[in-house]
């Protein structure tokens, strides 16, 4: 009965015409929140999730990492405890260390990576190649694979190939502050340059693990990683716990997550400012919403004191402009959900809004909707609908009307 009253109020023509106008006001408003709450948050899940698929492409599912120091020790029956491991699709051991390399003039500092044949099948790192190939050579002959930023700072090109050379810190020289023999230089020739993202392209650098052992100087049981790919069904938390039990609590056992804690925290909290700021878009148009039950509370004085008059009391009273309230925040936010969904699905299909620059990996704003994204945003619209209306309607309940002009 109270959601009839609802309807009639919210379809029936106000004799003031500015009640009518400040209620579509108040719809409008809310349609727009919404939409614009459901557009932006799928606009940065489309980025988070871009993110997070480079991330994935450079960094394996989990890495087992020395708790103490920059190396750890493993012999060969803790290696062979890895494929055993229940989850555990493939592993590459790693060394990885700062190195210089100098072009002629030109040098820069890398975190090069000296890895194994596996390497390729616990990243993607070979679906990033943007120019020459993925060949890393061996011992005797090293290749190197650069980020696009370092061959840039090193101003080199593989058209015209220059002689690069390269120096990483020797670990058994005893006079450390003499750098001829605190460092170990090699010619090296690059065959290959990747481009994932500029926190990766800037920095770092790939080769055989063999060469970086034999520069670094030490035994052929060091590594400073291994890096696991895991199977697409495994639980990364029950493979962490096994790892941990079959390799000792001398290792750090780290998940994708645990790798870029910070990163995707950030990112998680940065997602949960912008709704926040975003509903305040909804709080203003709940204002609107105020206006204009409070107007129409005035409007339908003669309705309320009939409705006392046959035995409705302040709960039936409240229920009724409650109603009306939730009804003007349930048209506006279908609206809007129906909007985002328009507007998301092309921008899906056609890529109409373009990003600027051209230095990014795509050229349009990426989107993801999520089910949980338009729920939050309809329980927001909803709870917000209810706080508008509950002023209005109390005091519609509380005020005696009387049918007299």
């Amino acid at each position: 009965m109270q959601l009839l009253f609802a309807w009639r109020y919210f379809r029936s023509k106000k004799t003031t015409n500015v009640i009518n106008i400040i209620a579509w006001i108040s719809v409008v408003a809310i349609a727009v929140g919404t939409a614009a709450l459901i557009v932006i948050l799928s606009v940065f899940n489309g980025f988070e999730g871009l993110v997070k698929s480079l991330y994935s492409d450079f960094y394996a599912d989990m890495s087992v990492r020395p708790k103490q120091g920059k190396l750890m020790a493993l012999n060969e029956d803790q290696i062979g405890v890895l494929s055993k491991v229940t989850g555990v699709k493939a592993y590459s051991l790693m060394l990885e260390e700062k190195a210089v390399l100098r072009n002629g003039d030109y040098q820069n500092i890398v975190f090069l990576r000296g890895v194994d044949k596996n390497y390729p099948e616990v990243t993607n790192i070979q679906t990033h190649i943007e120019d020459g190939a993925y060949r890393l050579g061996n011992t005797d002959q090293p290749n190197i694979v650069l980020g696009v930023g370092v061959q840039s700072a090193l101003a080199l090109s593989l058209k015209a190939p220059d002689p690069l050379t390269i120096y990483l810190p020797n670990y058994q020289a005893e006079n450390m502050s003499d750098l001829q023999s605190a460092m170990n230089s090699f010619e090296i020739a690059q065959t290959g340059v990747f481009r994932i993202q500029e926190d990766f392209d800037n920095k770092y650098a790939i080769t055989n693990i063999g060469f970086v052992r034999y520069m670094l100087n030490i035994g052929d049981d060091q590594y400073s990683s291994v890096e696991i790919k895991l199977h697409p069904n495994a639980n990364p938390e029950n493979v962490k716990k096994a790892l941990v039990k079959s390799l000792g609590d001398k290792f750090d056992v780290k998940t994708r997550y645990e790798q870029n804690q910070s990163l995707f925290s950030i990112m998680q909290m940065e997602k949960w400012i912008i709704y926040a700021i975003l509903s305040l878009i909804l709080v203003i148009a709940a204002f609107n919403m105020i206006g204009a039950l409070t107007m129409l509370v005035l409007e339908k004085r003669k309705d309320i004191a009939v409705l006392k008059a046959m035995g409705a009391d302040n709960a039936v009273i409240r229920g009724i402009f409650m109603k009306e309230g939730i009804l003007l925040g349930v048209v506006g936010g279908l609206a809007g959900v129906v909007l985002a969904l328009g507007i998301c699905f092309l921008q899906q299909k056609f890529h109409l809004l373009k990003l600027g620059g051209g230095s990014f990996l795509i050229d349009y704003y990426p989107v993801k909707m999520y089910v949980s994204d338009f729920v939050l945003v309809s329980v927001t619209v909803l709870a917000v609908a209810v706080i508008a209306a509950w002023l209005p309607a109390k005091r519609a309940a509380a005020q005696d009307f009387s049918l007299k002009s």
